[in-house]
């Protein structure tokens, strides 16, 4: 069962922040870092399978998610991507404090393994491994191009007013490929109870505004093979998605990023795509089997460590 908190960011606003703890004495620690558009309450059921394993989980609410945030969308002034990541190196440093010396992994979903995968730049050194759910790869034309029409769109004075067209851009295509469409966000799962959860939810699917897509976009043009050289070269990382998720390019992406993870020399990366899945690979009507899947990679690590 989770216990909800208050966590503040290091841009001084209050987030929200999940805990669920393990019974007894935990096999290790899970920090979940949530995608975008939508909140850390989502992975309760997921949170509860690995307590069911033995792991304690963690996570918070992110800026410009959720009930506290003043502008839904909206990260900063300035800085807002590394306040992303930095919010996440304080969560940490404050669970390690309650379970110092436990086994401690980082699990990011969507535009949380965005998130993740910035961090490791910065911060990966004693984390027991690195999961990466949904993630996906970016070329730098479409980079570059969102990044300087939501640059525009700030200089213009519309920083905090949605950024519709670099939404359009970037993700008006996803719904393509599959059969009977029934909602704008079909591309999420084939559950169609989850969807429904989703599109009823007030803190999901809204837009992001031109600063959170020019930040967002910045921190993706971080993640270039050329400047992974100072991830942790012996944190092993875990990468899941359907190869059916628009996000990762039908499975094409995140074989392509698993590559560049393993070119840049880290030596344990590990793939698992699941047939037929979309993007939110722990609310797919195969949840169950993607839950053993990551609990049997934890475990795994674990025993290493």
């Amino acid at each position: 069962m989770a216990v909800y908190e208050t966590f503040r960011s290091v841009t001084g606003q209050e987030l929200e922040k999940a805990l669920w703890p393990a019974e007894g004495v935990p096999k290790g620690v899970v920090q979940f870092v949530h995608g975008m558009a939508e909140h850390i309450s989502r992975y309760d059921a997921a949170a509860q399978a690995l307590n069911a394993a033995g792991y304690t989980v963690v996570g918070h609410t992110h800026l410009g998610h959720g009930e506290k945030a003043p502008l839904l969308g909206y990260f900063a002034g300035k800085n807002g991507w590394d306040a992303l990541i930095e919010d996440v190196h304080a969560l940490r440093l404050e669970t390690r404090k309650a379970y110092p010396g436990m086994p401690y992994f980082l699990l990011g979903h969507s535009m949380g393994s965005f998130v993740v995968r910035g961090y490791c730049l910065k911060h990966e050194k004693g984390l027991t491994g690195v999961a990466l759910s949904g993630t996906g790869h970016f070329t730098r034309p479409v980079v570059t191009l969102a990044k300087t029409m939501a640059s525009l769109q700030c200089a213009l004075g519309g920083e905090r007013k949605p950024g519709r067209l670099v939404e359009k851009l970037s993700s008006s295509g996803y719904n393509r490929g599959y059969d009977d469409v029934q909602t704008p966000f079909d591309w999420l799962s084939r559950d169609r109870d989850q969807v429904a959860l989703y599109l009823a939810d007030p803190y999901c699917g809204f837009t992001f505004t031109a600063g959170a897509y020019r930040d967002m976009f910045d921190g993706l043009s971080r993640l270039y093979p050329e400047k992974l050289g100072t991830m942790d070269k012996d944190v092993p990382v875990y990468l899941f998605a359907g190869d059916m998720d628009p996000v990762g390019s039908h499975g094409k992406g995140v074989k392509r990023v698993a590559q560049e993870l393993r070119d840049a020399g880290v030596r344990d990366v590990t793939l698992r795509l699941y047939p037929g899945g979309r993007h939110e690979m722990f609310n797919e009507i195969n949840r169950e089997e993607v839950y053993a899947d990551l609990i049997a990679w934890l475990d795994g690590k674990t025993a290493k460590g």
